[in-house]
């Protein structure tokens, strides 16, 4: 084996999560039926990150994010597959999409994207109901801990997150 590319070597990548993440992972959620119907219905018992919505889609900053500017699009309808979601529904999604995409690349300077859905249970996805990830990718992205410890921090609290998206968001609508 070679010794560049041992386990020792390149140990795996280590993550820093919000300490509340843990209790979310091990299934200490809102007592809902779903997240997102709860996000929908303006259930109290959800954190709610909403950016702005449709008549059949919302976009909200995701909970737990990956990077500065991580949102979530998904149907307002109670869907689990993409087979699911209907043409009026896609387009609806890939609208939000572009918009956000033009929002965060002009105000952040950001530098790429990775958008995608994770379906069905194995896929990572922690929530059921079908949903869109749009994921801000940035210049030096990477810091010393990355290179040190292998390990990533998320820098943006997403309730801060969410008050400066909605912001270049509605001031978008103005333009």
């Amino acid at each position: 084996m070679d010794e560049n590319n041992s386990s020792e070597n390149n140990p795996p990548r280590k993550n820093l999560f919000s300490i509340n993440k843990i209790h979310y992972a091990r299934g200490d959620r809102p007592a809902v039926d779903c997240i997102l119907c709860g996000v929908t219905g303006k259930d109290s018992r959800v954190d709610n990150l909403s950016i702005a919505e449709t008549e059949l889609s919302i976009i909200s900053v995701n909970l737990y994010p990956y990077n500065p500017g991580h949102l979530i699009i998904f149907p307002k309808r109670h869907l689990l597959s993409i087979t699911e979601v209907t043409e009026e529904e896609i387009l609806d999604i890939h609208k939000l999409t572009v918009k956000a995409v033009n929002l965060l690349s002009a105000a952040w300077k950001t530098t790429g994207f990775n958008v995608g859905y994770n379906i069905g249970k194995n896929s990572g996805g922690s929530i059921p109901h079908i949903h869109q990830h749009i994921v801000p990718r940035f210049p030096n992205e990477v810091g010393f801990l990355d290179v040190f410890c292998n390990t990533r921090i998320v820098i943006y609290d997403p309730f801060q997150m969410k008050e400066e998206i909605v912001r270049l968001w509605n001031s978008a609508d103005e333009d």
